[in-house]
């Protein structure tokens, strides 16, 4: 291929991605229009999708397709689980409940984790770079609207400590997509599957903002 596959990935699902980014429920919450309520339910879902990225990890370091992108200075369960301790208290857990689109994604990541190495990269991409990236507009947003500023707490999923650089590291990671041990058929499969993560994202967006919508 001539154009980086970095490139391609990137290019490819610029509209899914858009659409996700762009939803009213993200806008509402990066507006400042809905209450740290809201931003807990988010948050909440994220843990079950991550659950299922990191959780599927340990089994495919040796894999020579997704191996090279287990990196556990990204994993951000733990991170998560400190969030929503503070978001919702230690009993968080028992009240905890994926929406069905979560339910769907998470299952869909939980697949190909043990099905599909290619697919999970997709997922690995569009969560992790994103979070890495866009991801800290939210938590500036957040620290701002609802002063999630002692220690973090609040925000933690957004703060990558482990990575010291991470313009450097987004551009060590794009480097891994561009030398992805996959042939053009497989790549094409990856970016199908990457727009079906934005898909899956967009669905949950979709779903919290029938649970959040603004008042008229």
């Amino acid at each position: 291929m001539d154009t980086p596959f970095s490139t391609l990935i990137r290019t490819a699902s610029h509209e899914q991605h858009t659409e996700a980014e762009t939803s009213s429920f993200m806008s509402d919450l990066l507006g400042g229009r809905l209450a740290v309520d809201a931003y807990a339910r988010y948050t909440e879902q994220l843990w079950f999708v991550y659950r299922a990225l990191e959780e599927g990890a340990e089994a495919l370091r040796e894999d020579p397709v997704a191996g090279p992108f287990i990196q556990p200075e990204l994993f951000r369960t733990a991170a998560l689980e400190q969030d929503l301790s503070h978001l919702r208290g230690p009993g968080w857990r028992a009240a905890a409940s994926p929406l069905p689109a979560t339910a769907a994604y998470a299952e869909r990541v939980a697949e190909c984790a043990r099905d599909w190495p290619a697919g999970y990269v997709a997922h690995h991409y569009t969560r992790y770079l994103g979070d890495l990236s866009g991801g800290q507009i939210i938590r500036d947003k957040a620290e701002r609207t609802w002063g999630f500023t002692r220690k973090g707490d609040g925000v933690r999923f957004y703060v990558f400590d482990a990575i010291g650089n991470p313009a450097a590291f987004k551009r060590t990671y794009r480097e891994l997509l561009d030398g992805v041990n996959a042939d053009d058929l497989e790549k094409q499969r990856i970016v199908d599957e990457c727009k079906r993560a934005f898909a899956f994202n967009s669905a949950v967006f979709h779903q919290l903002g029938g649970e959040f919508p603004l008042s008229a």
